[in-house]
């Protein structure tokens, strides 16, 4: 049976979710932030500094990083979530959960949560060599690279949407090429777009603060504000992804089989 399940106590507007997931979303405390002295990560190279994670540093759990303006802190929680604060108030979070994670600027330019040797979460910007990630003061995390090109902010996720996370605006959903992009309109319409401006596909849904999810049960769906279903894919495969494809087209993947194309 197809489910639309009510997602009052899952997703929480605008950060939309670390409960989702399984995730706690704690703030910088005396009780599991490093003390100021180690908030610089130790590695090989120099430690990060003006709000910077750069090639090959990381972020340990209970470390954390902070904008210039010291008002937005990326903190390395000891639950396995990377989540930005500002002040107490979550605003943005990778929405993992594998205890004693680390948050690390890899050398080929993506930024992964790894557990062990399993990555988590990742931003999608491998080849991107040498990119640097960016706490601003603006309330953004950026990755630019080499040549100070953005290649990834908080807005963007890259690819594939797991189960359990949300689409909620202003986060776009990007194809590899960076052609098309899935987005939630403020007017409540989810929307594919190429090159940023030309609609080729939508759910044809109105309802201001709309977002959208992909449930654990394998259902793709658009929530009204006060959460009630108005679009579904009507798919039932439990645990599977949805994909913003390099041709344009929004697709379900379960394993290798694709149970549903927009």
């Amino acid at each position: 049976m197809i489910s639309i399940k009510s997602v009052g106590t899952r997703l929480l507007a605008g950060l939309a979710v670390g409960a989702a997931a399984g995730a706690t979303l704690l703030v910088p405390s005396a009780a599991h932030a490093a003390p100021a002295s180690q908030t610089a990560v130790t590695t090989t190279t120099a430690a990060p500094s003006g709000g910077l994670l750069r090639p090959g540093q990381y972020l340990k759990p209970g470390q954390y990083l902070r904008s210039l303006n010291k008002v937005y802190t990326l903190v390395m929680q000891t639950d396995g979530n990377a989540v930005l604060v500002k002040g107490r108030t979550p605003i943005w979070a990778t929405m993992t959960n594998r205890k004693a994670s680390s948050l690390i600027m890899r050398p080929d330019g993506n930024l992964v949560v790894v557990s062990g040797r399993t990555v988590v979460w990742a931003s999608g910007t491998a080849g991107s060599t040498g990119a640097i990630l960016n706490v601003q003061d603006d309330s953004n995390l950026v990755l630019y690279n080499v040549r100070r090109k953005a290649v990834w902010s908080r807005y963007m996720v890259m690819v594939n949407l797991y189960p359990g996370r949300v689409l909620s605006s202003p986060v776009a959903l990007y194809s590899q090429n960076r052609v098309y992009r899935a987005q939630m309109q403020a007017d409540g319409n989810l929307v594919v777009v190429r090159y940023g401006k030309t609609p080729i596909w939508s759910t044809k849904t109105v309802s201001k603060g709309a977002f959208a999810t992909m449930q654990t049960d394998g259902n793709f769906v658009v929530y009204s504000a006060a959460k009630k279903p108005l679009w579904a894919s009507k798919t039932t495969r439990k645990g599977s992804v949805l994909q913003m494809r390099g041709d344009g087209k929004l697709a379900i993947i379960f394993g290798r089989t694709t149970v549903w194309v927009s």
